[in-house]
């Protein structure tokens, strides 16, 4: 029987990664490296998985927990995103469709198109999005979380810190009634 090589098992210091290398591994457990920002005025819990410090590379993904009744304005933005649905229900519009996305649905959003969602579950929901090209997220929502702490939030203010973003906001978020989505 042959030994294990032990140099597979047992990494040698120089293959070890320095603690600034981005990291490649997201577990279950949130890691104190991965960004959890949380903006109540928008009923939101956000978890940076994996973020990019500039954008346009690879990939960012997100987790995020709406409370019930909550979701982003309808906006647009030049990124695509592939949001699973984790726990819950999300009233979904995209370019003008409306549907209802359940726990273990996959929905796919094409750059460019006008998206709004909210979660119509009558409790949390949580969903992973996945955003192609990446973005700085971990400081988009950071930057989000204290625009809406310092002042009131409103349509104007989300237009103008969207701006700064490449995200244009097009309207309000969407309004559901949670009973109409229990079928």
């Amino acid at each position: 029987m042959q030994e294990p090589a032990h140099d597979l098992l047992i990494p040698h210091k120089a293959s070890r990664p320095s603690p600034d290398a981005a990291p490649i591994l997201s577990t279950a457990r949130p890691h104190r490296r991965e960004p959890i920002i949380r903006i109540p005025a928008l009923g939101l819990t956000v978890r940076v998985r994996f973020g990019c410090e500039r954008d346009g590379q690879e990939v960012s993904v997100i987790e995020t927990t709406h409370a019930a009744g909550f979701g982003p304005p309808l906006h647009r933005r030049a990124e695509s995103e592939i949001f699973e649905i984790v726990a819950g229900r999300f009233l979904f519009e995209v370019d003008g469709r409306r549907f209802v996305a359940r726990r273990g649905d996959l929905v796919r959003v094409p750059a460019g198109a006008a998206r709004a969602y909210v979660n119509v579950t009558g409790t949390g929901a949580r969903q992973q999005i996945t955003i192609q090209p990446g973005f700085d997220a971990a400081s988009f929502y950071a930057e989000l979380a204290e625009l809406l702490t310092a002042e009131a939030q409103s349509l104007e203010s989300l237009r103008r810190f969207g701006k700064r973003w490449d995200i244009v906001v097009l309207g309000a978020p969407l309004d559901a009634a949670f009973d109409a989505f229990d079928a």
